[in-house]
């Protein structure tokens, strides 16, 4: 259905906010401004002064492949069976009907980077999804948009506690160093047969995809920018708890971090200084940051609450903006297609009771490729979503 919203207060989050209209036609952004044309047949929805937005994007959760309530049946998070498994895919594990995509609807989230955990020292390639969908094939945007990878805590926790490699932070890094060497060297094979390890580990080699690092301490994060530098691939900060420490080194080399969960308790000595004010911090010293949930960790519709957060500690809201939307965007590579309100880009937008940084505002629809997916009546309190079959 083609539909025209007008009466809105507009937040492009690339542009200025200006009050007027928005057209979607056939699944695509056609028109947007204070005076937009509305084509013959369009449906018109007058959003009586309520903010228009593009969807929110979270790049880093586990929806899907950790489903909420199920217990050991539900999760398929880590494949810690070998501490290299750059060939999983988190696209093989992702359940579209668990709840969690429908409390990201309601939440105003329309696009999110779904990966593996962070067992193992390489734990497999991420994927960038819709969360709207029959099937997990007619939700991707991108696949692989990433490789997931760990230092810290938790790999040498799992690998530890079975009596192999790695037990320590040193063999971590051993075991990626490793994993890279072999596929540099297979790669430059001229009869090189197909090999799903080295050939995952080659598109990060070849900058074809990011290398997304899990790590908290800056001491960590310091290695994870050490061995980007040896291996010249394009690095990605997940969690960063720390990077707010040394957020000048991090800044010098360009890369992006994926700040949060914020809304969570020191559950480990990694994690005792993670702060709400990092995100402020980092974007001031010139660091593009995003703000992620981990969902379930945090509940994938706190995304905004998070923002809201970074701003109550000293980040600009646009920035906070910029941080659910086009930055976690660009990260995932979909910048094209998501992440911001342009002609062109797809109909993923968000109709609001108001600005989504004050909590006290809410969802009242939400429109994923032109379609609207759900709605919340103001009058009855109810909270409708649409048919995914």
């Amino acid at each position: 259905m083609n539909v025209a919203i007008t009466g809105a207060h507009i937040v492009p989050v690339t542009a200025e906010p200006f009050d007027g209209t928005i057209v979607m036609t056939d699944g695509q952004i056609s028109a947007l401004g204070p005076k937009a044309r509305i084509p013959k047949g369009h449906a018109v929805l007058d959003a009586e002064g309520g903010w228009v937005l593009p969807g929110f994007v979270d790049a880093h959760v586990h929806l899907g492949v950790h489903e909420e309530g199920e217990g050991w049946a539900g999760n398929d998070t880590n494949e810690m069976t070998d501490p290299v498994m750059a060939a999983a895919r988190a696209l093989d594990a992702i359940n579209p009907l668990e709840k969690g995509f429908d409390d990201a609807l309601a939440g105003g989230v329309t696009s999110v980077n779904v990966n593996p955990g962070s067992g193992n020292p390489i734990g497999g390639l991420t994927v960038a999804v819709k969360t709207w969908g029959r099937v997990v094939d007619e939700m991707v945007l991108k696949s692989p948009s990433g490789l997931k990878a760990a230092l810290g805590e938790n790999p040498k926790r799992v690998y530890g506690d079975q009596k192999k490699t790695p037990s320590t932070r040193l063999g971590t890094a051993l075991t990626i160093r490793n994993a890279f060497v072999e596929a540099r060297n297979h790669g430059a094979k001229d009869d090189a047969q197909q090999h799903l390890v080295n050939d995952a580990l080659l598109m990060v080699l070849n900058r074809e995809i990011p290398w997304r690092q899990h790590c908290h301490r800056a001491d960590d994060i310091a290695t994870a920018l050490r061995m980007a530098d040896e291996f010249g691939y394009r690095l990605v900060l997940d969690h960063g708890t720390e990077s707010w420490k040394i957020a000048d080194l991090i800044a010098e080399k360009g890369v992006p971090v994926l700040y949060g969960p914020l809304i969570v308790s020191r559950s480990k000595v990694e994690v005792r200084d993670r702060i709400a004010a990092a995100p402020g911090i980092l974007t001031r010293a010139g660091v593009d940051v995003s703000i992620i949930t981990d969902h379930p960790v945090v509940p994938i519709d706190f995304l905004v609450t998070q923002a809201a957060l970074a701003v109550k500690e000293g980040m600009d809201p646009e920035a906070a903006l910029r941080a659910i939307t086009i930055n976690p965007a660009t990260v995932m590579g979909v910048e094209d297609r998501v992440g911001s309100l342009e002609k062109g880009k797809d109909a993923d937008l968000v109709l609001w009771s108001g600005d989504p940084l004050d909590v006290r505002n809410r969802v009242l629809r939400t429109f994923v490729s032109g379609d609207e997916v759900y709605s919340w009546d103001p009058d009855t309190r109810q909270a409708t979503w649409a048919n995914r079959f």
